[in-house]
């Protein structure tokens, strides 16, 4: 296993992070709660990564209602791995159903703070993130609210994920003008298929040394070539328990390319998703791509790319063949 700065922080993780949205459920869709990896799985997969190296595993608490969160801190507990792990939880979604249980407020984060610290059965979180910019909220209160969980010891650090350039770029400015502590990290989707942070978010997180943790690095799954245009995705897959994500990729131009990556992948004796996954770490700008392998079994094309080293041309040549091939 690789590893890399975490921005400004001074910790180092594992350029493979642990995404645990599966755990107890598909992310935070409720519907989805019940649906997603039961306890022991979720053990089998926690182990599998931190026998890999994988020092970093993220979550959020609205995550399977908790229950991601809840099997992570008996893990932990059960293998006496806490100081080691670089451990990660996101705020702002509810957890139950109130007009005050759904933003970025002061009064929302310090509850919540209370919550996932008692399921993660730990009295301090290395990264809390929040998941997605509150406009209700003034970014002020936000930031401040997140400043004083950092001076009692509950937080070390706090990261965002969701945001464009102009958000991140504002909540920096308001930052360094109350003379609070910054985001150190951002968190947003990037693969072959998602690659809108190209143009600003990652130049912004390179100009500010902050570290980048881009989630659904193969786009759901539709890079490692397992789905095919015209006919239904596999039972229990996350395109098949919650299309509406990917419904905007399901065309015959998205196929095209995902056969190019296939074919590219190919002459490289690679499996496919491994190559979109080693596009993604290839760019100096990404710290940890957060992966979320539903056996233990699919670990192993996402630990292979931790050993392919891509080159800007080659990178660039990558997008380009697949981009032709939709053309």
């Amino acid at each position: 296993m690789d590893y890399r700065a975490f921005g400004r922080t001074g910790m180092r993780v594992s350029v493979l992070g642990l995404g645990c949205g599966g755990f107890g459920g598909v992310g935070s869709a409720p519907e989805l709660f019940g649906k997603g990896e039961d306890r022991a799985t979720a053990f089998a997969l926690m182990d599998r990564a931190w026998d890999a190296g994988i020092n970093y595993f993220d979550t959020a608490d609205s995550y399977g209602g908790g229950v991601s969160e809840s099997v992570i801190g008996a893990w932990m507990k059960e293998r006496k791995v806490r100081d080691r792990l670089v451990l990660s939880t996101k705020v702002f979604y509810a957890l139950a159903e109130g007009p005050n249980d759904r933003s970025l407020s002061r009064r929302h984060i310090m509850q919540a703070v209370d919550g996932s610290l008692r399921r993660l059965q730990t009295d301090y979180l290395d990264l809390y993130v929040i998941m997605e910019p509150d406009p209700s909220t003034p970014v002020e209160e936000t930031l401040e609210a997140m400043n004083d969980l950092m001076h009692v010891g509950k937080v070390r650090h706090i990261g965002a994920s969701n945001m464009t350039a102009s958000q991140l770029r504002e909540s920096l400015t308001a930052s360094d003008r109350l003379g609070v502590h910054r985001y150190q990290s951002v968190q947003n989707a990037y693969s072959l298929l998602d690659r809108a942070i190209e143009d600003k978010v990652l130049p912004l997180a390179a100009q500010e040394r902050m570290a980048v943790t881009p989630f659904s690095p193969t786009s759901g799954g539709m890079l490692t070539g397992k789905y095919r245009f015209g006919e239904k995705p596999p039972a229990g897959s996350r395109v098949d328990l919650r299309p509406k994500p990917y419904q905007h990729l399901m065309n015959k131009r998205t196929f095209e390319a995902i056969d190019a990556l296939r074919a590219a992948a190919a002459d490289r004796g690679l499996d496919t998703g491994t190559l979109a996954l080693a596009w993604v770490l290839g760019h100096p700008a990404v710290t940890s791509a957060l992966i979320g392998p539903r056996t233990v079994e699919q670990f192993k094309p996402w630990l292979d790319a931790v050993d392919v080293h891509l080159t800007n041309d080659e990178r660039e040549a990558l997008a380009s063949r697949m981009e032709a091939a939709a053309a």
